[in-house]
């Protein structure tokens, strides 16, 4: 087995990261930066994947959603029953310190018309190379195809590397692990048992932004699978009892239904089917129409057209719509233009399942803040935890990146102020 031991004689001390997605990257950059010349500090970046940030470099494919610029106070409440706690995380680093953060790396941002922030070429990778060049210039080590796999009996972490085992002692550790989605980008939870044998209290992980299944007729998933429901709102109650009611777009799939409207609603509608085996969601498929004028207007003579032509005349309803009409109404509600009407405010969907969580945008669930102090592992001082792997979520739009970027600040603050305590450090 190898070894990686510092030298106390020269009062060099080791951070090692565990984690090279943007929770990690922020830690590394902020000890850093806040340690400065005068301190000795090594900063070690281990990685499992040849290559760090593959979930952020996939996940701005479609155009690199960075923050978001709504009203910070109305921002902060995104992250729902976890707010309070991230708030003071970010108060240090919230949606305008983003920003500043990728001006400082040379790229410009701009607001789009939902009032996500983008980089200008909306795409990751230039903001990722900017950001190690960054990094390496700041005394950054990066490792990669390093697989972390626990302690030993010494307290060395032990790493699973292409030469073998190695054996890391270091004098503080953050672990930036992720959830369980996209298992094949690195974030595969298989950090969770090697918690819990430690006796880390972990919420179990379940996927966040997230698809759902329907039980289609295999002639609507056969027709329709892959066509967008666009200008439609959903309503249901939560587990809490509370209704909720969103308007947005999304997609039926051949399996169920996915997309930004059932993303943002996702943390409800999982913890629904948690608590009642199901989930029942009514679709508003003409949000802009009240249901007075829909039923004025399927009232009207439709002389020797069908009904299926009458709605797309009067109303629009055609393609997916249409179909979803005849799949979810039954065929004494689309003979009564009473109960039709109703229908085509308040369609009954019922979700099954939530999709498997590596198929999820996030994760939910991950280390209890009832197993910390601050960030640090109450069970393993100096060991501190960000981003994805502690227990809160938040929907699409910003609000996750933001999150791992201030947790990952504020684990490297705590690190180091951590050593500043129990160890010699200069300053």
């Amino acid at each position: 087995m190898q070894s990686q031991n510092n030298n106390n004689d020269t009062k060099s001390y080791r951070v090692a990261i565990i984690g090279g997605g943007p929770a990690g990257l922020m830690a590394a950059q902020t000890l850093a930066q806040r340690a400065g010349s005068a301190q000795p500090l090594s900063i070690d970046v281990y990685d499992a994947m040849p290559s760090v940030g593959r979930k952020f470099l996939l996940a701005g494919r479609g155009g690199m959603n960075i923050t978001h610029a709504e009203p910070y106070d109305t921002f902060v409440t995104r992250y729902g029953k976890r707010a309070a706690v991230l708030r003071p995380m970010l108060d240090a680093f919230g949606p305008q310190h983003v920003r500043d953060w990728v001006h400082g790396l040379g790229i410009d941002t701009f607001v789009g018309t939902s009032g996500r922030v983008f980089p200008t070429e909306m795409k990751a990778a230039p903001l990722l190379r900017a950001w190690l060049h960054r990094l390496r210039e700041l005394g950054v080590h990066f490792h990669q195809r390093h697989r972390w796999t626990g302690w030993n009996a010494d307290g060395a972490l032990l790493l699973d590397t292409p030469d073998g085992e190695l054996a890391v002692q270091a004098d503080a550790t953050i672990l930036a692990l992720g959830g369980a989605s996209w298992a094949r980008l690195g974030s595969d939870g298989a950090w969770v048992p090697l918690l819990e044998r430690q006796g880390v209290q972990v919420a179990p992980l379940a996927p966040a932004n997230c698809g759902f299944d329907v039980d289609w007729s295999a002639h609507f998933s056969a027709k329709h699978a892959g066509e967008p429901l666009t200008t439609v709102a959903i309503t249901s109650t939560g587990a809490d009892g509370q209704p909720f009611r969103k308007q947005g777009q999304f997609v039926v799939t051949a399996t169920g239904v996915e997309g930004s409207l059932i993303y943002a609603l996702s943390a409800a509608l999982r913890d629904q089917i948690a608590a009642d085996g199901s989930a029942l969601i009514h679709l508003d498929l003409l949000p802009d129409l009240d249901a007075g004028r829909v039923l004025d207007e399927i009232s009207r003579p439709r002389g020797a057209r069908s009904m299926a032509s009458h709605l797309q005349s009067r109303l629009g309803i055609k393609g997916v719509k249409a179909g979803l009409l005849r799949e979810c109404a039954s065929a004494e509600e689309y003979a009564e233009p009473a109960r039709l009407a109703r229908a085509l405010k308040m369609l009954p969907v019922r979700l099954r399942a939530p999709r498997p969580i590596d198929e999820a945008i996030s994760t939910a669930g991950g280390v209890r803040f009832e197993a910390l102090q601050g960030l640090m592992l109450a069970a393993r001082p100096g060991v501190f935890v960000a981003g994805e792997m502690v227990d809160w979520e938040a929907p699409t739009g910003g609000y996750l990146l933001t999150a791992c970027l201030a947790s990952g600040q504020a684990a490297g603050e705590e690190a180091l102020g951590w050593l500043r305590r129990v160890t010699p450090l200069q300053g």
